[in-house]
């Protein structure tokens, strides 16, 4: 996936009401940038970490920037948790996932249940495969993490995931870890137990969990490699 617009770079200054931050960009000129992050962003918002952001040519736009990376100990992060079901998606079709070699894309967002939606549905050889995604930004000495801060909804969407292979169909969660230094993926215990927990479960109940990392660069982010899943609390 290249992004469609060049990155502007500059410094953050801090990140606030979740979705706002402030950044010095390389030309002196302090911006209020959108943050298209719900989570904590836990390890990310040091003062004055380089952060890559581009502009939208819309100018009726409240806030024209976007932030989309950030650099931390010289490791590029994605932080725009919009871009993880398109690198699935396109990684699917490339047939980067070997997970999901031969299935075909469906459509985004599907509706489960009376006030669910999943992320991405797949197909093959008639038999219907629903994946949720989610972005990893936490790692820690080589280990990804997720979540970064509790969530109800995650644990809400793998049970989701249950009552569909309950019916027949395949479920899986995918976790796109979007930066290049950790090697295994593990669920964040120590953040949020009853996630934790509830990946568990479902796994046992034949759910596949799914970690890729990404290749994340300046000029675009793709899906380059499956990563070991470590489910037991450690």
């Amino acid at each position: 996936m290249k992004f469609e617009i060049p990155l502007k770079s500059g410094r953050l200054i801090r990140r606030y009401k979740r979705f706002l931050a402030d950044v010095e960009a390389d030309s002196g000129e302090i911006l209020t940038v959108h943050c298209p992050n719900s989570g904590s962003m836990m390890g990310l918002l040091d003062r004055g970490n380089p952060v890559y952001f581009w502009e939208s040519p819309n100018v009726k736009r409240r806030y024209r920037h976007t932030w989309e990376l950030v650099a931390v100990n010289g490791i590029l992060v994605g932080i725009n948790t919009n871009r993880p079901n398109r690198l699935v998606e396109e990684g699917v079709r490339a047939g980067v996932v070997k997970e999901l070699e031969g299935y075909r894309f469906v459509r985004r967002e599907v509706v489960w249940g009376a006030h669910s939606r999943l992320d991405l549905l797949f197909e093959r050889n008639g038999r219907l495969c629903y994946v949720e995604v989610k972005n990893v930004t936490l790692a820690e000495n080589g280990v990804a993490f997720f979540p970064d801060a509790v969530t109800s909804r995650g644990a809400k969407h793998l049970l989701d995931l249950q009552e569909i292979v309950r019916k027949g169909h395949r479920g899986a969660v995918f976790f796109v870890v979007q930066r290049s230094d950790a090697s295994v993926f593990r669920p964040a215990w120590h953040i949020d137990p009853h996630f934790s927990a509830t990946l568990v479960e479902v796994a046992n109940s034949g759910i596949d969990v799914i970690a890729y990392q990404a290749d994340v660069r300046l000029d675009g982010i793709w899906l380059r490699n499956s990563l070991p899943v470590e489910l037991d609390r450690q």
